[in-house]
């Protein structure tokens, strides 16, 4: 509660510090000064910033985040509309890292120095370096432009079309998953790598344990701590919405609601916004603090 209140402070000071006046950018170029002054009233800018702040933050404790000042829906409505998108590019991308770095970086740290070490390094290193915008233009322009198999972007909804909504998540959550997966191979093969080298690992070894029991249970369970941190700061981040990628493939996240009300100066929806991203980043430490005590039983104590 200290830091979601310690967040909620910071970004209501840096929302109303952002140049700009919301209830012109909402009204456009022609209106009346009463128009003005009463959409401002309405808004509740006429008053006081502090008094502003805690009108806000009674609300948000109530699940009341206020009244976008661009379209007049409410900002839960907004949040909700959007976050089916976001769960499933976050998760998809998540499963795609997942699935390039624990094979690739287990098998670097088993064989190191090797042909599978060297070019696991390069994919990691490309993975980090290219931009995610230029791998998906790349992609947009082979899989959607000149093979025609899969459409160059937007959101359908599962319940509505299976096939066309795993079909426009494909090339997104590759994308994303595939910077999410660099990151999280080099986690893999160094912990992979010190987990071998520890005395209890040489110990089994030389008691004649067999390769997989040993890598399984003294190398594995040691290995997971590394890699449960970097996920879950990775899934975390991908919950906040992935701006750049959602923009390419024109993915109604939260990202992109996020950017959009920055552009138009809308305090309500992106102080909603920040402070979801806030939350998210909270239950998911709460939520590896927990697996820690389930992978290994010494933090209990």
């Amino acid at each position: 509660m200290v830091v979601l209140a310690g967040v909620s402070v910071i970004v209501f000071a840096l929302v109303h510090l952002v140049p700009g006046d919301p209830v012109r950018l909402a009204l456009g170029t022609r209106f009346s000064q009463e128009t003005y002054d009463a959409l401002r009233e309405r808004s509740g800018l006429d008053q006081p910033l502090v008094q502003q702040f805690f009108s806000w933050l009674g609300g948000a404790l109530t699940g009341d985040l206020g009244v976008s000042f661009r379209s007049g829906d409410t900002v839960t409505s907004l949040i909700a509309e959007r976050l089916p998108a976001t769960l499933t590019l976050a998760f998809a991308s998540i499963l795609v890292a997942l699935a390039i770095a624990i094979p690739l970086g287990t098998i670097s740290a088993l064989r190191p120095r090797s042909l599978v070490d060297r070019f696991a390094t390069v994919i990691s290193q490309f993975g980090i370096s290219v931009p995610d915008f230029w791998v998906a233009i790349v992609l947009i322009l082979v899989f959607a432009g000149t093979l025609g198999w899969l459409p160059s972007g937007g959101y359908v909804p599962l319940s509505e079309d299976p096939l066309g909504w795993l079909q426009r998540l494909i090339m997104p959550a590759v994308v994303t998953g595939t910077v999410s997966g660099s990151v999280i191979t080099r986690f893999v093969r160094s912990s992979v790598l010190e987990a071998l080298g520890a005395d209890h690992v040489r110990t089994a070894q030389a008691k004649g344990l067999p390769a997989r029991q040993v890598f399984t249970w003294h190398v594995l369970r040691n290995a997971l701590l590394p890699l449960v941190t970097v996920t879950g700061v990775q899934l975390a981040y991908l919950l906040s919405g992935v701006v750049v990628v959602e923009i390419v493939f024109s993915w109604p996240g939260l990202g992109q609601l996020a950017l959009q009300s920055v552009q138009s100066r809308d305090y309500p929806v992106l102080q909603g916004a920040i402070l979801l991203f806030a939350v998210v980043f909270l239950v998911i430490n709460l939520i590896v603090d927990l697996l820690y005590t389930a992978i290994d039983p010494r933090i209990r104590r």
